[in-house]
């Protein structure tokens, strides 16, 4: 085993653990989380390591990064998420191989990234991207439309061609009332995921929690979590 993937075995075994002890905690079984991996400036050859160690979901971005990497590991039986902001120029890159986008956040972007679905006859798993730091229909620091455009968008979403509406997603916020308040914040996500799937059943997926905060994500009820520094380690700074 090289150094790097017994490092990388390491790392995943941690957080296989802290998500492992989260769901006891939470009274959750551990298959009800799933484990997403953001690669972000990571080299394709730790994914294809991580794929080895069993990972199966993997994330990114930045399209310029994950564009070159998602053709490297093609081979590889992995499902890949988008999960950084999206510009409607980078739209037709990333439906070449992205199988869900969780930063979908206005009706621009839904419209686009219908256009490219049918194009190359993909069907694209989309997730709202929520900003509990946003005005009601605002837009929120980190991207995410408010709380009060949710269902808007949702039936956008629902009634694209090629797309799919698969539930949520929120980044815990830096400011507003829930700044450094994340299980709060996960609650609430799990609040509006609730009444989502009243209107939209099978779109109950809800993406929160990240290498450090992981565990209230979990015992908010999220399905899935992005953890990269945990797993991948803290990358130097370039320059």
């Amino acid at each position: 085993m090289t150094d790097r993937k017994a490092q990388l075995a390491e790392n995943l075994a941690k957080v296989e653990d802290r998500i492992a002890t989260a769901c006891t905690a939470a009274g959750r079984k551990r298959e009800e989380v799933t484990l997403i991996v953001v690669t972000k400036t990571y080299p394709a050859s730790d994914v294809r390591i991580l794929s080895e160690l069993g990972v199966r979901h993997v994330a990114e971005n930045r399209d310029q990064d994950a564009a070159p990497k998602a053709a490297e590991c093609a081979d590889l039986p992995l499902t890949w998420h988008f999960v950084g902001q999206l510009q409607t120029n980078k739209v037709r890159s990333v439906v070449d191989y992205a199988d869900l986008v969780q930063s979908v956040d206005r009706a621009r972007l839904v419209t686009a990234l219908s256009k490219e679905a049918v194009r190359t006859e993909r069907r694209i798993g989309c997730l709202i991207q929520v900003a509990l730091d946003a005005q009601e229909s605002g837009r929120g620091e980190r991207g995410g439309v408010g709380t009060g455009g949710i269902e808007e968008l949702g039936e956008l979403v629902a009634g694209a061609p090629g797309l799919r509406l698969d539930g949520l997603m929120t980044v815990a916020p830096l400011t507003g009332e829930y700044a450094g308040r994340q299980q709060a914040a996960f609650e609430r996500l799990m609040d509006l995921s609730t009444v989502l799937r009243r209107a939209h059943p099978a779109a109950n997926m809800v993406s929160a929690g990240m290498s450090s905060d992981l565990e209230q994500a979990v015992a908010a009820g999220a399905t899935h979590v992005r953890v990269g520094t945990a797993v991948l380690g803290v990358r130097p700074r370039l320059g």
